[in-house]
C-alpha cells in the first residue's frame, strides 16, 4: 500500500480508504473480518457519516476495531455531518451535536477529519467557522473538509474559517467523468465540454484539497457497478485485458485508473467483502501507462475532441 499525503501536508495515509457506510449491515464477526483484512492491506483510513445506517455503521466499526490508545494512534477516522431528518443543515447546533453523536458511537474522544456531507443552500458560514472553531480548539476535530461541493462555496467557507479545507469527497469512476470531460474538452461544443462543477478538479489540485473519489465502481447517481456489467461491455474488455496484463483483478484496474491520475487522489472503497478489498488493494501496486489510462476513458463511452 502507498501512503500519500493529505491536505498538502495535514498528514500521510493511505491512498485507498475504507468507506464504511453499509457496515451496519454486518455482525459483529463479519465487521471484524473486513476492518482486519483492511488493515492487513495497509489501509489506514476509514470513512464514516452520521446517518449510515442511522448511526449505526459507526458503533459496528468502534466494536470491530476494538478501539484503544494504540489502535486509534495507528488509524484515521473521518465522519460527515449535516444531512439532518430530510434536509441539510449547517448550523452550529446540529455541527456540534453531530460530532457529539459519532465520537459516542465510534468510542474515540477525536476524529481526525470532519466533512460536511452535502451543501446547505440556507448555510451562514461565519456559524460554520464558530462551530469548527469550538470543535478544533476542545481537540474534538483535528482537520475539516467538506463532500460534494463547488469551489465557490469552497471559497466562501474558507473566507470565515480558521482551519483550511484539506478534503473534498466528489463522485467520480470510470463512468462518471464530469470533472474531468469538461477539462478535455475545453472550447468545444461537445456535451462533455458542460462544466457541471465550476472545474472542481483544478480548483482543488490549486488549493491542495485532496479529493476522495466515492462510488469508485459505480454508474449513475447509485444505479449499479459498472463491473461485469451488459451496459459497459467495451470498457470491461479493456478493464479484463489490462487485468490480465498486470496480473491484477478487474476491481484493481479501475481504482488504478483513480489512482493514476495526478492529483494524487484519495478513492472510497466502500465493499463489505473482505476478498474485493484485498483486490481493490492491488490497484496500489499498477501505475498505467497514458496509453492504459486514455484507452479506459475511450471505452466508457468518452471522446476526444
Amino acid at each position: 500500500m502507498k501512503y500519500i499525503s493529505i491536505g498538502n501536508g495535514a498528514f500521510r495515509a493511505s491512498e485507498i480508504a475504507l468507506g464504511c457506510m453499509r457496515m451496519n449491515s454486518l455482525g459483529g464477526k463479519e465487521a471484524e473480518t473486513l476492518v482486519q483484512t483492511a488493515l492487513e492491506q495497509g489501509i489506514n483510513f476509514f470513512d464514516h457519516a452520521d446517518i449510515y445506517g442511522g448511526g449505526k455503521s459507526e458503533e459496528v466499526f468502534s466494536g470491530a476495531v476494538h478501539i484503544n490508545d494504540d489502535i486509534r494512534e495507528k488509524i484515521f477516522i473521518q465522519t460527515k455531518c449535516a444531512i439532518h431528518d430530510g434536509y441539510y443543515d449547517f448550523s452550529k447546533k446540529h455541527i456540534l451535536r453531530s460530532v457529539e453523536g459519532s465520537l459516542r458511537r465510534l468510542h474515540t474522544d477525536y476524529l481526525d477529519v470532519l466533512l460536511l456531507h452535502r451543501p446547505d443552500a440556507l448555510m451562514e458560514p461565519e456559524e460554520v467557522a464558530e462551530a469548527f472553531a469550538e470543535l478544533r480548539a476542545s481537540g474534538k476535530v483535528r482537520f475539516f473538509g467538506v463532500s460534494n461541493h463547488s469551489p465557490y462555496q469552497m471559497e466562501l467557507l474558507q473566507k470565515y474559517l480558521q482551519d483550511r479545507l484539506i478534503i473534498n469527497q466528489l463522485q467520480l469512476s470510470l463512468t462518471n467523468t464530469g470533472m474531468i470531460d469538461a477539462g478535455i474538452n475545453v472550447n468545444t461544443k461537445f456535451d462533455g465540454a458542460i462544466d457541471r462543477d465550476g472545474g472542481v478538479l483544478d480548483y482543488c489540485r490549486l488549493h491542495d484539497i485532496t479529493i476522495q473519489p466515492w462510488s469508485p465502481l459505480q454508474y449513475g447517481f447509485i444505479e449499479g457497478v459498472f463491473l461485469g456489467s451488459d451496459k459497459y461491455p467495451e470498457l470491461n474488455a479493456v478493464i479484463g485485458e489490462l487485468a490480465r496484463k498486470h496480473d491484477v483483478s478487474d476491481t484493481a484496474i479501475a481504482f488504478s485508473w483513480l489512482l493514476r491520475h495526478p492529483a494524487k487522489m484519495q478513492p472510497i472503497a466502500g465493499t463489505t467483502n473482505p476478498q474485493r478489498i484485498a483486490d481493490i488493494c492491488q490497484s496500489s501496486e499498477v501505475e498505467l501507462t497514458r496509453e492504459e489510462w486514455y484507452s479506459l476513458y475511450k471505452a466508457a463511452g468518452n471522446r476526444l475532441p
